[in-house]
């Protein structure tokens, strides 16, 4: 299944300076706050927009209370190691749970959420180039 996405977008630069993000060259507030509101809008709820070292994430849980992480970022520039800010990538996982995180809920269990990111991405006109991979998540 499809979990991963990489697109472009200049809709999510970040507005604040560079002093002000969660870490140098790591963007995608703008972009997790924007999907936020767009799944609820949907009628599919997650969490507010957490941050990571490496971008934020969103907690999104089932009916049946299988947890997903959508987690959210600006892509790396390759080994020039230019930041861009203007290229994007989603990617949704599972939430490990019980011994030594043994106990993860099947992606399938995520394909409405996936299907609806599918179609928000598609229907902004100002994201292009969109790409959906398998993910290490299955």
């Amino acid at each position: 299944m499809e979990t991963e996405v990489e697109f472009k977008s200049g809709l999510f630069r970040p507005f604040l300076p560079e002093a002000s993000q969660v870490n140098p060259g790591r963007y995608g507030a703008e972009l997790a706050f924007w999907l936020c509101r767009n799944l609820s809008d949907r009628g599919i709820v997650t969490s507010y927009p957490q941050h990571e070292d490496w971008g934020w994430l969103l907690c999104y849980q089932t009916q049946e209370g299988e947890e997903f992480h959508i987690c959210c970022g600006n892509m790396d520039g390759g080994p020039e190691g230019k930041v861009l800010d203007d290229e994007w990538m989603c990617f949704v996982v599972p939430l490990a749970r019980g011994w030594f995180g043994r106990k993860k809920p099947s992606i399938d269990k995520a394909r409405p959420l996936l299907d609806m990111i599918k179609q928000i991405l598609h229907e902004e006109p100002e994201i292009t180039d969109i790409k959906w991979y398998s993910g290490k998540a299955e």
